[in-house]
């Protein structure tokens, strides 16, 4: 395993594994044995960062979600997993009812929800401190002001260590940071969006706004990212759900353009030339790239996991990374 400082200065600065692990669909699709042994497999390897919401899975079940926090607590106590795992979580997009859904009935990020919430997943979890928390979605009914004092006052407080946010445009991030650093409270300073080797286009709206999708990674997030060296970024989704190897799996109107099939050229030759998986070349490209992040990767059994470990070994030359990255 290989590893990255998160994190600015200070106590919450923390060396995390490059290749974090998703558990968003442990104890629901996938079943607490199997769950179990793909946790216990990713720590015999060295990995130490492990991502969750509190609305996993609340999508299956028709539920509020927790499923998964539940599941780590209840892991965390059988094997005795202390602070040397590294557990992020996130917040505002659980359903206020069970079976409605984040887009049209969201929590939020209120002050009061933001205390509550995190007292929940604390406890789900059990830990007394949250390691990493997002605000998972934007929220344009709560001013930022608000949002920002309150994730502050947790850490101040010492219930969470460090902020991050997903799903929020640039320029929103930039303005919370900036309220936060007026304030005098803790920022974020972990990113979470989506982000593989494949570029998607950008210009059609989504589920989150009409201008776009503000989860997705484009050119603006990315310079962002370069210029503000203290800032990290997860990549969730770097595989596309398997869609660039299962013939059952559709790529997504997103990435129709001619530029999808040079880039899967390129990938091709890489992988041959390598001997490793389409897959491994994506992660190892990703955890190498200029600008470096950490892949966030799902697995569903132990088999799965191994294909992503290995990625982490894999080191491409200089000549294969520019084959990749000037491509499309």
């Amino acid at each position: 395993m290989k590893y990255r400082t998160i994190g600015g200065a200070g106590t919450t600065r923390r060396e995390v594994s490059v290749l974090s692990l998703g558990a968003m669909l442990f104890g629901t699709l996938t079943d607490e044995e199997t769950s179990y042994a793909i946790l216990d497999r990713y720590v015999e390897a060295g990995g130490t960062f492990i991502d969750t919401s509190d609305n996993y899975a609340f999508w299956i079940n028709s539920t509020q979600g927790g499923e998964s926090e539940k599941l780590l607590g209840r892991w965390r106590r059988s094997r005795g997993i202390g602070d040397e795992i590294f557990i992020a979580t996130k917040l505002g997009a659980r359903p206020l009812a069970p079976g409605t859904g984040y887009i049209d009935n969201p929590e939020g990020l209120s002050a009061k929800v933001i205390r509550e919430s995190a007292e929940r997943s604390r406890e789900q979890l059990g830990v007394e401190k949250l390691d990493l928390l997002y605000a998972h979605i934007d929220d344009y009914t709560t001013p930022q002001q608000e949002t920002v004092e309150a994730f502050g006052e947790l850490v101040g407080e010492g219930t969470v260590g460090l902020l991050g946010v997903s799903n929020q445009w640039a320029w929103r991030i930039e303005r919370a940071r900036n309220l936060a650093a007026a304030a005098g409270v803790p920022g974020y300073e972990v990113l979470q969006y989506h982000h593989t080797y494949l570029r998607r286009r950008m210009d059609l709206p989504s589920e989150l706004s009409p201008d776009g999708a503000p989860g997705a990674t484009g050119g603006d997030l990315l310079s962002y990212v370069r210029e503000e060296p203290g800032l990290a970024l997860v990549a969730y989704s770097p595989l596309l759900g398997g869609a660039y190897v299962r013939t059952d799996k559709t790529l997504g109107h997103e990435l129709e353009h001619p530029g999808t099939h040079t880039r899967l050229k390129a990938l091709h030759m890489v992988a041959k030339e390598t001997g490793a998986t389409v897959n491994q070349v994506v992660l190892a490209w990703l955890i190498g790239a200029e600008v470096p992040c950490f892949p966030l990767v799902g697995a569903s059994s132990v088999a799965q996991l191994n294909e992503s470990l290995a990625a982490v070994d894999l080191e491409l030359t200089a000549e294969q990374r520019a084959k990749l990255d000037e491509a499309g």
